[in-house]
């Protein structure tokens, strides 16, 4: 039976859709951690949304009608999380910070995803010397590490000074050099299988042109795994931005907030007993990238059929749809196997 129907019908397409899917296909510790995920995930989603509405400041904002914030007061009404060193509310840097995040997350991955696949497509299927030259400037990139990158590239991009947009871009290009080879290795092995299949090569046959096979015959099916690691390399995205602002190559904080430049601050704060300054930007890092990291790993999981959980007899869900496809992993495996 096709993976897509369940007694000879054809699944709805909201069932066959990326998550869904998943969430459909899971039992035990495996729905609970994706579940987990997803709420975290969602509400960090809506917090960077809605920002404007829930900060009761700005990410910048040092007074109001009341007068000027004091510097490092504790938990009150007036701001229910404290003021940071410089007189900042928490609750709002933390809040305004999310949307920062999500705007670097979005700008990072999509140019990623861009570059990976594209190159992905071309280096599989025509194949030679350029899918040599393309695998070993990968295999390269890989011995850099993906925070001094961040790093060299800030400073290249800046010349020192932190904008919002110069330090978004800088830390997106940064994270986007190193993800693209991990996009370009699965689409090019997924590339390099599917154009071995029969409705390939009939296609080669009737003379459909190369730019065609690959752009209807082969795309669709090679990308079925971004979902997977757009979940993985979101987190990584928030953790590289996170140490960029920490180092203070980041965002300055009248440009944006940024939770790693804030947690750089509240370091002296915390041998004074000031808590409140550190702790909950921290804790905004460690929920987020734990949100995005449960339903990825989660759905690498159910894309196993050797770690994906059984269902109960009886039950009428189906097993996969095209969104539950070969995992990540096992592409680069795949890829390591062919010459």
């Amino acid at each position: 039976m096709n993976a897509t129907t369940v007694s000879g019908r054809k699944q709805p397409l909201l069932y066959r859709l990326p998550v869904i899917s998943h969430f459909r296909t899971s039992v035990g510790l495996q729905r609970g951690m994706l579940v987990t995920g997803l709420v975290l995930a969602v509400l960090f989603l809506l917090t960077a949304a809605l920002a404007p509405i829930i900060a009761p400041y700005g990410f910048a904002q040092l007074s109001d009608a009341s007068g000027t914030f004091p510097a490092q007061q504790p938990p009150s009404p007036a701001h229910i999380w404290g003021t940071t060193v410089s007189g900042y509310d928490v609750f709002s840097r933390v809040i305004w910070g999310a949307q920062t995040a999500f705007v670097v997350i979005v700008v990072a991955v999509v140019m990623s995803i861009f570059l990976g696949v594209a190159l992905g497509l071309l280096s599989g299927y025509f194949g030679g010397w350029l899918d040599r030259t393309l695998v070993v400037i990968a295999d390269a990139i890989y011995a850099f590490p993906s925070l001094l990158l961040a790093i060299v590239m800030s400073i290249v991009i800046n010349h020192g000074q932190s904008s919002f947009w110069g330090g978004i871009l800088a830390c997106s290009i940064s994270i986007s050099v190193v993800f693209v080879p991990q996009y370009f290795r699965v689409i090019r092995a997924e590339t390099i299988r599917l154009k071995a299949e029969p409705y390939v090569e009939s296609a080669k046959v009737v003379g459909a042109s190369s730019v065609r096979i690959m752009g209807r015959h082969i795309f669709k099916n090679a990308t079925r795994t971004l979902p997977l690691i757009f979940t993985l390399n979101a987190s990584e995205a928030i953790l590289t931005l996170a140490g960029l602002g920490f180092l203070g190559f980041g965002i300055e904080p009248s440009s944006a907030a940024e939770w790693g430049y804030d947690l750089n601050k509240a370091i002296a704060d915390a041998s004074s007993g000031i808590w409140w300054t550190g702790v909950y930007p921290g804790t905004a890092i460690v929920l987020t990238v734990l949100g995005l990291t449960l339903v990825g790993e989660s759905m690498n999981d159910l894309n196993d059929p050797r770690l994906r959980g059984r269902k109960k007899a009886g039950s009428k869900v189906p097993a996969g749809g095209p969104g539950s496809t070969a995992g990540a992993q096992a592409a680069l495996e795949a890829e390591a196997r062919m010459p």
